[in-house]
């Protein structure tokens, strides 16, 4: 399995004033807006997400990972005895993902692009 993608993502109470914000300050792009999150990023790639509470889930994540084998991350995920806090699924809106809590408690949601 390969990591694609990483983005920290940070709740906010309105994605259009953050993205003013971030791309105001930090200089970034938006790559993409579906009014309850969206991912900015700089000119090398690198983003950050922003989050008012996912839409498809029971939990905002603290982290997006992207990977070529979801399946696989999510058998290893299992295998490791982690806290599935959102199920392997196909979204609507082109992922496949689920979210496990890690010994520490952070969500992180885990996804390929579909």
């Amino acid at each position: 399995m390969k990591i694609e993608r990483i983005a920290p993502i940070l709740t906010v109470s309105n994605v259009a004033a953050a993205i003013d914000e971030h791309t105001s300050v930090l200089g970034m792009h938006v790559v993409m807006d579906m009014g309850w999150i969206a991912f900015l990023a700089d000119d090398e790639g690198r983003q950050i997400g922003l989050m008012t509470t996912d839409a498809s889930a029971p939990v905002n994540p603290d982290v997006s990972v992207f990977v070529d084998d979801v399946e696989a991350a999510h058998a290893a995920a299992r295998t490791a005895g982690l806290d599935i806090v959102h199920p392997l699924t196909t979204e609507d809106w082109g992922v496949r993902r689920f979210f496990y809590r890690d010994t520490s408690g952070q969500v992180v949601n885990v996804g390929t692009h579909v």
